[in-house]
C-alpha cells in the first residue's frame, strides 16, 4: 500500500461511483464491467500519480463498492482524512448497448452517497492545503452542492480555488442549474476549467472569447477550454495562450479531461506558481508550458482503455 509522505497540498472535492458496462451474454444474464469514476475521484487519483500530496474529500458508501474506492484511494496515495463514510449505496451509471449496437445510458444516483455530504458533516481541512478543487455533479445536485458551495465561501481568498465544470446533463438535464453554479462559482474562482462541449451546452451560440474574457472580469484569473484532440487555449493576464494536440493513437477518451486538470494543477505545484497571485504574474511562456504538460498527460491517458492517467514518470520531460 502506497503511503501519504506529506500533508495535502490540494483537496479535491466531490463524487466517486462506478460505471458499469454490459459484457457478453451469459445463460442466465450478462457480464458486467463496474470501473470506479467519478470526475473528482480521478483528478484526485491523478494528482497522486503525478507525486502531488491529495486529499479527497467527499462521501463514500460503506457498502462494498465504496470500500473498493478507499481502498483504492490508499493504494494511490491519496490522504483520506477529509473522506466522510456514509450508510447509502455507492451511485452507478450503467452502460449498455441495444441489439444495433447503440449505447444507452442510465444513472442510479438518487440519494447515494456521494450526495449526502452537508454543512454539518464537513470534514476539518488540513492547514497545509492551499488548493480546493471542485467541479462535476457534485456541484448541482442535493444536498452535497450546498455544503461545497458553502465551503468554497468560506475557504475564497485562504486558499486557491480550481472549478471544473463538467457538465453531466444524465444527472442534472437543467441547464439553468448548472448556469447557476457557474455564475456563484466565478466571483470565487482563481482558474476555471471546462471543455467545449460545457461550453456549447451552457452557452449555445455564444462566443468562447467573450464568455471567457467575461468571466475573467468577474475574478477569475485563469480561463482554460480544452478542445479535445484540437488541444487547449487559455484566456489568462498575460494574453491568450493556445497549444496543439498530441497526435496518439486513441482508444478512448475517458478521462481525459479528468487527467488534464489534475496535470495543470501539478505543473503549477512544481512551478511554484500555486496561488492566485502567480496566477496573475505567470508569463506568456509559463502559461504554454502548463498547457502543453496538461495535453500531454491527457494525450497518454487517451492511449488507454478507461480511465487509467499517467503517472510522473509516464511523462519523460519534467516541467522545471
Amino acid at each position: 500500500m502506497a503511503m501519504q509522505a506529506l500533508p495535502p497540498t490540494f483537496i479535491v472535492c466531490g463524487e466517486a461511483l462506478f460505471d458499469v458496462f454490459s459484457g457478453a451474454p451469459t445463460a442466465v444474464g450478462f457480464g458486467l464491467d463496474a470501473r470506479m469514476g467519478g470526475s473528482p475521484f480521478n483528478v484526485a487519483l491523478g494528482l497522486a500519480r503525478l507525486g502531488q500530496p491529495v486529499a479527497f474529500l467527499g462521501a463514500l458508501s460503506s457498502d462494498f463498492l465504496g470500500q473498493r474506492l478507499l481502498r483504492a484511494l490508499r493504494d494511490e496515495g491519496v490522504d483520506e482524512r477529509c473522506v466522510v463514510r456514509v450508510d447509502a449505496p455507492t451511485t452507478l451509471g450503467l452502460v449498455g448497448l441495444d441489439d444495433s449496437g447503440v449505447p444507452s445510458y442510465a444513472f442510479y444516483g438518487h440519494g447515494s452517497a456521494d450526495r449526502q455530504l452537508t454543512l454539518a458533516t464537513l470534514p476539518a481541512l488540513p492547514d497545509s492545503a492551499g488548493v480546493l478543487q471542485l467541479g462535476s455533479y457534485a456541484m448541482v445536485v442535493e444536498p452535497v452542492a450546498s455544503a461545497l458551495l458553502g465551503l468554497v465561501e468560506r475557504e475564497h481568498g485562504r486558499r486557491l480555488i480550481a472549478y471544473d465544470v463538467n457538465v453531466r446533463l444524465n444527472v442534472e438535464p437543467r441547464v439553468d442549474a448548472w448556469r447557476a453554479v457557474l455564475a456563484r462559482m466565478l466571483p470565487r474562482t482563481d482558474l476555471l476549467k471546462l471543455s467545449e462541449e460545457d461550453l456549447v451546452l451552457l452557452h449555445p451560440g455564444g462566443n468562447e472569447a467573450t464568455l471567457a474574457e467575461g468571466w475573467r472580469r468577474e475574478g477569475v484569473a485563469w480561463v482554460v477550454v480544452t478542445r479535445g484532440a484540437r488541444g487547449a487555449v487559455a484566456y489568462t493576464p498575460a494574453g491568450v495562450v493556445e497549444v496543439p494536440g498530441s497526435p496518439v493513437q486513441v482508444v478512448d477518451t475517458v478521462g481525459a479531461g479528468d487527467t488534464f486538470q489534475a496535470a495543470l494543477l501539478a505543473y503549477l505545484a512544481e512551478t511554484g506558481a500555486l496561488s492566485a497571485p502567480a496566477l496573475h504574474d505567470a508569463t506568456r511562456e509559463h502559461v504554454l508550458a502548463a498547457l502543453d504538460f496538461s495535453a500531454k498527460a491527457a494525450a497518454i491517458t487517451c492511449t488507454r482503455r478507461g480511465a487509467d492517467l499517467p503517472r510522473r514518470a509516464d511523462l519523460r520531460s519534467t516541467c522545471c
